[in-house]
């Protein structure tokens, strides 16, 4: 379960259907994000436990995110995708090398970080508005706090609900809620775990769609933890693949096995045959053969 500062700092991408967004924030506008950070990995690496029985994750990851990029993590399940993510947050430590906001060594839970789960983790007994109040930084002022408030309702196509409690709206709306409580936090670094894995395919796209709109609004820096190829595909700057080295043991520890620029501006065409190829090139990376045929 998660602990209470994970339930404040959270918010899950997902939702049922279209949003219908509002004008975006302009850097002069109370909520827009001063800028985005880079976010750097040293050499980190990640155990659990001490000793010979010590279960080791993660080996030696190195790779830098540039400020206001997108980056998408693949990897298999098990493989350290979600701690790099805590690690980057603040609510997990690296056993050894370190993780740096800006150029500083993030050092217990980040502020400059808001971090999005699976689910939306609302407080049942708050509105819509009073939920994603919750995500204001402290010290922000009542008067500022409520234009913010207001801005990112519009932003995800909230505000005819924002007087709602979360059993009076649907699933989809609480995961756009959730998304507009990250993004109040005005966060240099917008951690997104596995955010449409609960999603039918339909919706799942045009909350990729969504998630474009706020980048190009707030277009902060974002790290995409996703096990869908054609999802990083869609909305990465790069992918970062982690795995182990072939013929490793399975209780290797996984390191960056594969880094991947995507070329084209976004949106990109889905149907494009640029995007084809690097699939197959993705998928072979995974341990998948995209060319297998079936066999009766």
């Amino acid at each position: 379960m998660p602990g209470p500062m994970e339930l404040i700092m959270s918010s899950s991408l997902l939702a049922s259907g279209p949003s219908s967004a509002g004008p975006a924030l302009h850097a002069s506008d109370p909520g827009a994000p001063k800028r985005a950070f880079s976010v750097s990995f040293e050499h980190v690496g990640k155990s659990f436990g001490s000793g010979r029985g010590a279960h080791h994750v993660l080996h030696d990851v190195d790779f830098t995110a540039r400020p206001g990029e997108v980056v998408a993590i693949l990897g298999p399940s098990g493989c350290g995708k979600s701690t790099l993510l805590r690690a980057t947050a603040g609510l997990d430590t690296a056993s050894s090398g370190r993780v740096l906001i800006d150029g500083t060594p993030v050092s217990g839970i980040d502020p400059r970080c808001a971090v999005a789960f699976q689910e939306p983790r609302l407080l049942p007994w708050r509105s819509v508005r009073e939920n994603i109040r919750l995500g204001l930084p402290d010290g922000q002022g009542r008067d500022e706090g409520s234009t913010v408030v207001e801005k990112l309702l519009r932003l995800v196509g909230l505000t005819a609900h924002a007087g709602h409690r979360p059993r009076e709206i649907s699933g989809g709306m609480a995961q756009r809620a959730s998304l507009a409580r990250a993004l109040a936090r005005n966060p240099g670094v917008l951690l997104l775990d596995e955010p449409f894995g609960a999603l039918d395919a339909l919706t799942r796209l045009k909350m990729q769609d969504l998630l474009l709109t706020v980048h190009a609004a707030q277009p902060t820096t974002v790290l995409l933890v996703t096990h869908d190829v054609d999802e990083a595909l869609q909305l990465a700057d790069r992918i970062i693949v982690l795995g182990r080295a072939p013929g490793a043991a399975a209780d290797r520890p996984a390191s960056i096995t594969t880094v991947l620029d995507i070329p084209g501006e976004r949106p990109r065409d889905r149907a494009s045959e640029v995007l084809a190829e690097l699939r197959v090139r993705l998928l072979g990376h995974l341990g998948v053969d995209a060319h297998r045929t079936a066999t009766r």
